[in-house]
């Protein structure tokens, strides 16, 4: 079931002192009224709205994916001669290993996809392919926290928490940030890895599974109208009775005004949440019919449904909890990458077709990626990848990107960025970017003193990306 956590609005934010409505950016100030930060060097920059980030949870193999290394094949079965540290932990390194996937050209761009994508790869010209990509952690804790907040500690806040403080709402009755978890589980870390503070917005709504048990279907307990009042009512009532007690306290605030948003989804949530006006043919696009894709293609339909009607960001994960239930694939990479590859492939595909067929394409951004990728080792006496951070694969889709690109490369068996590598700084610089955001003016100023979602350690906007 899916929660909404208590956290410090934007509107409590200004009754709280002259101090602090002096500190809160211009960007937070318009955000209610759809305004927003803009890049003023970027004005010709096409921007989008909404995000939908698919989190890869446990990384995925670039080699085996989105980045072919033919010349594996020729070093297949030596042993590794450079000076990378190509095991993590107590790991030992195997030799080489190729990939043992065919590649293929696709489009009129020929850009190069792995056989696991048969679906995904009838949208190559869509898709922006960041080859390059690099992290400074090698262990998935840090590193997914990297990948989501910008920092390898747990405390900071998320790209969608950001995005909402950027931007703010599109609809008051739904969240601007929802995360949906793999039926499996949560990933490590759990919501830190979606968490909001110290930014003065609600917390994300998480949807712990899709399918008959999605949330709000019903509405609150199919409570009468004249019930939910009252009890509004005396929640209102006790909770301002708790302010002239103590009215120097901002918790009771936050607190009213998750409430009141909780209640408010209980009117738009159901219709939401309902595929009954949803074809059979789109469903069935969606892999909805098919008990592989069943549970990811619900996310991905319920995530378009969402956009459409408001949210800002949407985060789904394909993988769980246990190492065994996500793409971590110390062991049995093959297997592990065809089992994961198939229940996502026909759902990401019918998702980038459906916001192209229903307008939203323009002002959306589609981003695919987990927090690292695989060594072109084997890890000894086994049929799986260790953990690589000095190269992996990030692809972005939707109409402000420039789609059948490839931007950087690794080198000539994949295990390090050696042309225009990228950080997830730059990443999420690019991101913002993107939604008319600017990563170094976009700053959050508490008692804690100046936090943003890039730093300390300069960065700067993938052109490349940029349509």
């Amino acid at each position: 079931m899916p929660h909404v956590s208590p956290v410090l609005s934007r509107r409590s934010c200004l009754g709280i002192g002259g101090a602090s409505f002096a500190l809160i950016p211009l960007a937070s100030l318009l955000a209610d009224k759809g305004g927003g930060h803009q890049a003023p060097s970027d004005s010709h920059v096409k921007r989008v709205r909404r995000v939908i980030l698919l989190f890869m949870n446990g990384g995925p193999s670039h080699i085996d994916t989105f980045d072919p290394k033919p010349q594996l094949a020729k070093y297949d079965g030596q042993s590794y001669a450079g000076e990378k540290k190509v095991a993590s932990g107590t790991r030992i390194a195997g030799e080489l290993w190729k990939s043992e996937f065919r590649f293929n050209r696709h489009g009129e761009s020929g850009l190069e996809i792995s056989e696991l994508f048969p679906a995904l790869s009838q949208h190559a010209d869509d898709l922006c392919v960041i080859r390059s990509m690099h992290t400074t952690d090698a262990l998935h804790a840090p590193a997914i926290l990297r990948m989501n907040t910008g920092r390898s500690r747990q405390g900071g806040a998320s790209l969608g928490a950001w995005v909402d403080y950027g931007l703010g709402t599109l609809n008051e009755n739904l969240p601007q940030f929802v995360v949906m978890l793999d039926h499996r589980g949560a990933p490590i870390n759990g919501h830190a890895n979606w968490g909001t503070a110290p930014l003065p917005v609600n917390a994300a709504t998480v949807f712990e599974s899709p399918g008959d048990g999605l949330p709000y279907r019903e509405g609150m307990r199919n409570l009468q109208a004249i019930g939910e009042q009252r009890m509004r009512q005396l929640l209102k009532d006790l909770n301002e009775l708790g302010q002239l007690r103590e009215p120097a306290s901002s918790h009771l605030t936050e607190r009213m005004r998750a409430y009141e948003l909780a209640w408010r989804m209980q009117s738009a949530m159901p219709d939401t949440v309902s595929f009954e006006e949803e074809t059979q043919d789109t469903q069935q696009r969606y892999g909805l019919d098919r008990p592989a894709t069943t549970e990811f293609g619900t996310r991905c339909l319920l995530a378009r449904r969402l956009l459409e009607r408001g949210v800002r960001f949407v985060q789904i994960y394909s993988g769980g909890g246990q190492q065994q239930h996500t793409w971590d694939a110390h062991t049995k990479n093959n297997e592990r990458h065809r089992r994961f590859a198939g229940e996502t492939d026909q759902p990401i595909a019918a998702l980038l077709a459906d916001l192209k067929q229903r307008g939203l394409w323009n002002e959306t951004l589609v981003i695919w990626g987990g927090e690292f990728g695989r060594t072109p080792t084997r890890e000894m006496n086994s049929k799986g990848r260790d953990h690589n951070p000095y190269g992996f694969t990030i692809w972005l889709a939707g109409g402000a990107v420039r789609g059948g690109h490839v931007v950087g490369a690794t080198d000539e068996i994949g295990l390090e960025a050696v042309e225009a590598p990228c950080s997830v700084d730059d990443l999420h610089a690019t991101i913002l970017r993107l939604l008319g955001l600017d990563h170094e003016t976009l700053k959050f100023y508490g008692d804690g003193g100046t936090t943003g979602l890039t730093g300390p350690e300069p960065c700067q906007v993938i052109q490349e990306v940029l349509a």
